[in-house]
This record gives structure tokens, sequence and C-alpha cells, in this order.
């Protein structure tokens, strides 16, 4: 993406993504990046939230790009069920803990690259892949929301929104093999 339309299109991206997985009433609106109509999700919140996160990616991708190359980021979208955690065994390991975890059950990856067009025919080309790639990406999700839908956890809860959400820049692999020096 260029810089100018970075925050457009990787906006109405995450919009597309929560218009299908976010589960309190909205109203429904749409947002038009490139002649391609994308829902949005027309909670100031959300709204605040995704142009925020956005923002930051766009900042920290130009922030270490160079004029000469293009600079590759990400962002995550998890969604999440809250479970009530049982206590258990290792009650001295684990604090005898009870209450709520959190556990992910969707997990978006948008990758997003950072194009630093030099001339006016370059700027034309990146447009274009802009374009094309935000219609594949729109096309994609609808497509993979309309046919998985068995691993969505039933409401259990009156709460506005049943299912937390976390959207990460640039997330860090975890696990023991990075702690440790493994790979």
């Amino acid at each position: 993406m260029s810089r100018e339309w970075g925050a457009k299109g990787g906006g109405g991206i995450l919009h597309t993504i929560f218009f299908h997985r976010y589960f309190p009433s909205i109203r429904p609106s749409s947002i038009e990046v490139l002649d391609l109509t994308l829902p949005l999700v027309a909670d100031p919140e959300l709204e605040t939230l995704i142009d925020t996160r956005v923002g930051q990616l766009i900042r920290q991708l130009s922030s270490t790009s160079s004029p000469k190359s293009s600079v590759r980021g990400s962002l995550v979208v998890q969604f999440f069920e809250k479970k009530r955690r049982k206590g258990g065994g290792l009650g001295w390991f684990t604090g005898g803990a009870k209450g709520d975890e959190e556990v992910c059950w969707e997990s978006w990856c948008l990758e997003v690259t950072l194009a630093t067009p030099k001339t006016e025919m370059e700027r034309t080309k990146v447009m274009k892949a802009i374009g094309s790639t935000l219609q594949k990406t729109a096309m994609k999700i609808i497509t993979l929301v309309n046919r998985d839908k068995d691993h969505i956890p039933p409401i259990t809860t009156s709460e506005t929104n049943p299912f937390p959400f976390h959207i990460e820049l640039n997330p860090r692999v975890e696990g023991w093999g990075k702690g440790i020096g493994m790979f």
C-alpha cells in the first residue's frame, strides 16, 4: 500500500472482518476505497480503535522505510470467548486461580506492504495493485466468514459485545522456541 491509501485500505479490510464478526447491534454503513465499496461498522469506539491501530502501523512502517524499498508489517485481529477458569490440582502452581480466561476462537492476519512509488507511472501501478488486492482480500474474507461458522461459540451473555477482541500490531511469535533461542 502507499502511505496515502494505507490507512483507508487497511481500515476498510478490518471493517470488513468486524462487519461479519462483531455481534452487537450495529448500524451498517459503507466506505469507498478505490472504487470498491466495503462494509463499515458504524461504532465510534471500534472506528477509533481501527483508525488508531492502522495509523500506528503506517507510522511505524514509514519510520523504518527507505525511499527505495517497500516495508512489511502486519495487523492481527483475534476474537475471544470468555471461559470460566477451572481451579484444579495444581493450585500452588496456578495460585488456585479461578475466574475468566480468554480463549481465542478466531484470528485474522493482515499482511501490509508499504510501497514508496517514485514516479507517476509507479504510483499508477501501485494504486492498481492496491485496488486489486483490496478486492481479492474482501472477497476472501466474505467467502471464509460465510463458509466457516461452526467454530463460533454460542452467545451466553447479555453483554453488549459477547466476544472480546484484540488488534495487535506486528505481533511477536510466542513460544518456547523464541524465548530460548531455538528455531
